[in-house]
């Protein structure tokens, strides 16, 4: 992909364009297994990542049906816990998958506090402005940095685009993307 692109690419820096091949190809071949067997392909974005923008159209999002869509990223790590838990001393999750920093894991070394809070921060504020409609000058209120709260917001809304063309799935929070918001 990157030779195929070497030419339009050239003098231009490294950035989504190139990291967002990675996930979109392993749609493709995710696809492509779906059809030949008649699977269905679940993607992976979380809420969190969802309200982010965090989740790569035609990559991570392929699929025909969200599971885990409408739970924050904290709640996911608090179930594959729950998970190791119920199955001890045997973990089903690899214990490094859940306690390494959360990344895209797109480019060598990124980490999702790069460019984001950490989940327990950025959770709380999402909830609130999503599902609580409470405004920006009221989560401030709440103690949290402008800043943060500010950016978070616009990620929201500027990711609305991509929240529209993902598949549906269960809804657990008390508003979940999609028609709930809307």
């Amino acid at each position: 992909y990157l030779a195929e692109l070497s030419d339009e690419f050239e003098d231009k820096p490294f950035d989504t364009a190139e990291e967002n091949i990675q996930p979109r190809i392993r749609g493709n071949l995710l696809m492509a297994l779906c059809n030949k067997f008649g699977w269905l392909v679940l993607t992976t974005g979380n809420k969190s990542e969802m309200s982010m923008g965090y989740a790569t159209l035609y990559g991570d999002m392929a699929g025909g049906y969200a599971v885990i869509k409408d739970i924050y990223k904290t709640l996911v790590y608090e179930l594959c816990f729950h998970i190791n838990n119920l199955r001890s001393p045997n973990n089903i999750i690899p214990i490094t998958v859940i306690t390494k920093a959360p990344s895209a894991e797109l480019k060598y070394d990124q980490k999702d506090q790069d460019v984001l809070p950490p989940y327990e921060v950025l959770d709380p504020i999402i909830q609130a402005y999503v599902e609580e409609d409470i405004s920006s000058t009221d989560i401030v209120a709440q103690g949290y940095d402008p800043k943060i709260v500010h950016q978070i917001i616009a990620m929201v809304n500027r990711n609305e685009y991509k929240r529209r063309q993902a598949p549906p799935g269960i809804k657990i929070t008390p508003r979940a993307f999609g028609r709930d918001r809307r």
